[in-house]
């Protein structure tokens, strides 16, 4: 078992478009987004909300993108392999779903770094710490939607929904841009979407504060539908594989 997780992890870390786009490009948008016209007293606040919304968005992304590597296994019949190891169904999937989690850590740390260094972000110590473990174990439910496409879906089409899934839930949860600024209507979707209560993990922290307990049981309720539907899938590629 922990052998497969190490190589999923490495063929993962070993992928240029996700060292790239996973991590560069989180970087490069929260550093456009908090220093072009960004000036005046709001302008730490914003740099720290916005640094957040950024390493969410990051682990977000990764998260996914582990379902885009399921079907590409499964296009050159990795998983066929995986069936006459040793390994059980739970094992593989559970495999996947570690090194999934594993693999959000650079895109969170590389922001949480370009806030500190380059944005002077100050937090207490034990904030830098919570605001990491957060996101990191906040990120599950995203690596189960992503399995569940993945399992379920072609190459191109995992592709093609997991970026839409990962710019869809961004946009929506607030991630890129503060949901204050969206119609009422639109503020209240916002709040019981899973990527904004994955990112006010990291606000709640960024203001010294425990998460709300609203916002946990929406991830929860989040983790249980996501879970059941890569379940699903899996079950669905046994019977395909």
């Amino acid at each position: 078992m922990l052998d497969y997780l190490r190589l999923e992890v490495r063929r993962t870390l070993r992928d240029t478009g996700f060292v790239v786009f996973g991590i560069g490009m989180p970087v490069l948008m929260y550093l456009l987004f908090t220093n072009l016209g960004a000036s005046g007293e709001d302008a730490g606040a914003w740099k720290t909300s916005a640094m957040v919304g950024m390493a969410a968005y990051g682990a977000l992304g990764a998260a996914l993108g582990t379902g885009t590597a399921v079907a590409d296994d499964r296009a050159h019949g990795w998983l066929r392999q995986l069936r006459v190891t040793p390994l059980t169904p739970r094992q593989v999937v559970t495999g996947r779903a570690l090194s999934g989690s594993v693999t959000v850590l650079p895109a969170i740390a590389a922001v949480l770094t370009a806030g500190a260094l380059i944005n002077g972000v100050r937090m207490d110590a034990w904030q830098w710490v919570a605001l990491v473990l957060l996101l990191w174990l906040g990120a599950l439910p995203f690596t189960l939607l992503g399995l569940g496409n993945g399992y379920r879906l072609s190459t191109q089409t995992t592709g093609v929904v997991n970026m839409i899934c990962n710019m869809g839930l961004a946009v929506i949860g607030g991630l890129w841009f503060p949901s204050e600024l969206f119609p009422g209507w639109l503020r209240t979707v916002s709040d019981y979407t899973p990527a904004h209560s994955f990112a006010d993990l990291g606000w709640s922290t960024a203001e010294g504060a425990a998460p709300g307990a609203t916002t946990v049981l929406v991830l929860c309720g989040w983790l249980l539908l996501f879970g059941a539907y890569a379940a699903s899938s899996y079950r669905r590629s046994a019977r395909t594989v």
